[in-house]
């Protein structure tokens, strides 16, 4: 079966297609060539990445749809690209969708006028898009990058209370979801003074809602992008504190949209001819780094497969049945697989692996090298920045490492006053901010600005995590500063689980931390004091009850995995929780 976007015609394609627009980065790009005879397709990556090498200066404009994926497009309709799709997309229904570069603009183009028309939207508006993995993700980014709107995902996993919180938080004028997360959207509308638009991606229409699909059928191609300055906001991120409610990570445009080509180069090894799967949720910054600015950057085919649930079995057979020769997956997935049997599989066309959003286990590599005869290549990065660190190709991996900087982060381990610390010894994993700060910084936690400066420590940010550096400048991960629990990638701070456990009239008092999983690398674990006509309830059915409880109240993955009942919390002297305290106790069990 194919998907109805795959339904173009071609005449749609040539009548808009054939439109040249200027290409003043081509020139310049064409310019920089010493041999005319050599293909272009590597000139895009190299320019952005002399600049992340700070060999050129940041372009004072930038645009990531005009400037990267439109000249793609213009080298595919030159014969200059290879024969590669700009995105292929599956489900396990049997549905695919391929674009090439020129279709991806068509396409994005007439979403570009949906928002602006329909919707209503302006550049600088800012829209939450919540949706699986589909198609018009990739096109309302996209889109968006076009109009200048500020494009903020969010996981399909979010409950009502989460995008109330999210779109009171950022002010959103427009929302996008589908019709699993519609009915939660509107219970909270009536609060939500900001939200103007509701775009539904579905294929009947909804009361109150617009549709995407019948918008399409209506509305022209004919767009022209806006001219964005380098530093203006592109996106924001929410992302989990151990205290308090989730922050705002404001991005530009040019921090992930030019930030991405040394590592997409370098770390992922990527080309024009190769098509990289990045097993990553939309709602989730990997998915930005590995699905759309890496990928794109280096004329590279996004390949989506849209699974419901994480199969190993599934991702096997789709690494075999596809032409995928770049795989990016969490470090837990890579733990499944290798205790998943792969000697029935041939990964024909894989050529090169990579990991980022926790520490993969040396061991994990080990199998992985004997099942697949290849290495895992792992980096460290966070919604804040790009690649902070690497294991580069042609670089020598040190299992358990998290390789060297990546350009342009100057990266040391400092002490709590800033002061550069010694190899070897153990400090705060940080970047160097003075006299310069990197362009592909986030660049402030929006409506925070107390929170903005607390990320600074002398001339350095400090990434919250802990770290030691060799004597060659590989970094290796110790821990966390905060308390941050990171399962299976996900970043889960345990203010909100708290906040959700003490809403049940069963919980006194409650403290959340990480503790060690063989799968998960760690898990959420809740700490509860019971309130007095709850203590001799049975143990394992309030257990399970508190655990509904907190999928009901937040989203589902944030549920404490393990519950310990208990009689008192360790306090310090001013009455606060020390987290640290239990957290230590459960990872001293190991």
């Amino acid at each position: 079966m194919i998907h109805e976007w795959s339904k173009i015609t071609g005449e749609d394609l040539e009548s808009l297609g054939r439109r040249r627009q200027s290409r003043p980065l081509l020139i310049n790009i064409v310019r920089l060539m010493t041999d005319s005879s050599r293909l272009l397709t590597s000139q895009i990556v190299s320019y952005y990445d002399t600049v992340n090498q700070c060999k050129k200066e940041l372009p004072e404009y930038f645009n990531f749809a005009s400037d990267v994926l439109d000249e793609w497009s213009q080298l595919e309709k030159d014969g200059r690209r290879p024969a590669n799709p700009a995105f292929w997309w599956v489900n396990d229904e049997g549905e695919e969708v391929k674009w090439s570069f020129e279709e991806l603009g068509y396409l994005s183009r007439k979403a570009a006028n949906i928002l602006s028309e329909a919707c209503g939207l302006q550049r600088g508006d800012r829209v939450i898009a919540v949706l699986p993995r589909v198609p018009e993700w990739w096109l309302l980014n996209v889109a968006c990058m076009r109009t200048g709107i500020v494009f903020i995902p969010g996981t399909s996993q979010l409950t009502a209370k989460d995008i109330l919180y999210r779109l009171q938080a950022s002010k959103a004028k427009c929302i996008i979801t589908n019709d699993t997360l519609a009915p939660a959207v509107e219970s909270v509308t009536p609060d939500c003074q900001f939200l103007k638009s509701k775009l539904i991606v579905a294929k009947a229409g909804r009361d109150g809602w617009l549709n995407l699909k019948e918008l399409f059928a209506v509305t022209s191609a004919d767009h022209k992008c806006v001219k964005t300055r380098s530093q203006d906001p592109m996106l924001i991120y929410f992302t989990s504190g151990s205290t308090g409610s989730p922050k705002m990570v404001v991005q530009s445009h040019s921090s992930y949209g030019i930030g991405f080509a040394t590592s997409g180069r370098y770390w992922m090894n990527l080309t024009p001819s190769d098509t990289m799967w990045n097993t990553s949720d939309t709602g989730w910054v990997k998915s930005a780094w590995g699905s759309v600015f890496a990928p794109w950057i280096c004329g590279s085919c996004v390949f989506v497969h849209d699974m419901p649930q994480f199969k190993p079995a599934v991702i096997a057979e789709t690494l075999s049945r596809y032409p995928i020769t770049v795989f990016c997956t969490a470090p837990t997935a890579y733990r499944m697989l290798v205790q998943h049997d792969l000697s029935s599989y041939k990964f024909t066309s894989l050529r090169h692996c990579v990991s980022g959003g926790e520490a993969l286990n040396p061991e994990v590599m080990a199998k992985w090298k004997i099942q697949t005869g290849l290495d895992i290549y792992e980096g460290y990065g966070q919604t804040e920045t790009v690649t902070i660190c690497a294991n580069r190709k042609g670089m020598e991996i040190k299992p358990g490492s998290l390789g060297k900087a990546v350009p342009p982060y100057d990266v040391q381990i400092i002490d709590d006053r800033g002061a550069v610390l010694p190899a070897g010894e153990e400090g705060n994993i940080a970047i160097r901010v003075q006299p310069v700060r990197p362009f592909c910084m986030f660049s402030e936690y929006l409506d925070n600005p107390e929170k903005t400066a607390a990320s600074l420590c002398g001339n350095f940010y400090v990434t919250g995590d802990r770290g030691i550096m060799d004597e060659e400048g590989y970094v290796w991960f110790v821990g966390r500063a905060d308390d941050i629990i990171n399962s299976s990638g996900y970043r889960i701070g345990p203010f909100e689980v708290e906040s959700a456990l003490i809403q049940h009239p069963a919980v006194s008092e409650s403290a959340v931390v990480s503790s060690p999983d063989p799968i998960r690398g760690e898990v959420v674990k809740a700490f509860i004091v019971l309130a007095p006509a709850f203590v001799s309830h049975d143990p394992e059915k309030l257990t399970h009850e508190l655990q509904q409880h907190v999928k009901k109240l937040t989203a589902p993955y944030k549920y404490p995995r393990k519950v310990e009942f208990v009689q008192d919390l360790p306090k310090t002297a001013t009455g606060k929780i020390q987290r640290k305290v239990l957290r230590n106790k459960e990872w001293g069990r190991v």
